[in-house]
């Protein structure tokens, strides 16, 4: 489960309205779909086969978590973010090159990789959409006078947290 991500659609629900969760949404995906790619096409390799390739990314990853933790309370548009939590997430791009060509046998074309992150797109939208209710109502609660503040600070501190894992990890 991509976390940053999921708290960055909570962060986001809260803030905004369904439209703006959808959007959030939409980023993530693109997020998703840009990894995917970057198997289809052999990018990701490069993050397992160099160190130094997969340490700059973890560490520009790490700086944009800080930065939204720090800048929490000012963002918001969704579908933007969305793209970048998930595209500077060095841990999608592992995960999709672990995980995806496992399914596509060598010899089997062009054809199934896509296939294959059409899927994994698939199952993510229907992920996030099963959580929409939760976050609608969890966002309406947020919104209140009286805990406006909360998701601000909280998202905010969770997504500094998760930058200086990522930056810390080796």
């Amino acid at each position: 489960m991509p976390v940053p991500a999921t708290v960055m659609l909570i962060k986001q629900s809260a803030k905004g309205s369904r439209r703006n969760a959808f959007a959030t949404v939409a980023g993530i995906e693109a997020g998703v779909a840009f990894w995917g790619l970057a198997v289809v096409f052999g990018l990701t390799a490069l993050l397992i086969a160099s160190q130094v390739a997969y340490d700059i990314l973890r560490i520009a990853g790490a700086v944009f978590l800080i930065h939204l933790g720090v800048k929490a309370p000012f963002f918001r548009k969704g579908a933007g973010r969305g793209f970048l939590i998930n595209v500077s997430n060095p841990k999608a791009g592992v995960f999709a090159i672990s995980f995806l060509p496992q399914f596509v046998p060598s010899d089997a074309g062009p054809w199934p990789l896509p296939l294959c992150v059409a899927v994994w797109i698939a199952v993510d939208i229907v992920w996030y959409s099963s959580l929409s209710p939760l976050v609608t109502r969890l966002g309406e609660w947020l919104r209140r006078d009286r805990v406006k503040l909360w998701p601000e600070r909280t998202s905010g501190g969770v997504l500094v947290g998760f930058g200086v894992t990522v930056a810390l990890e080796g």
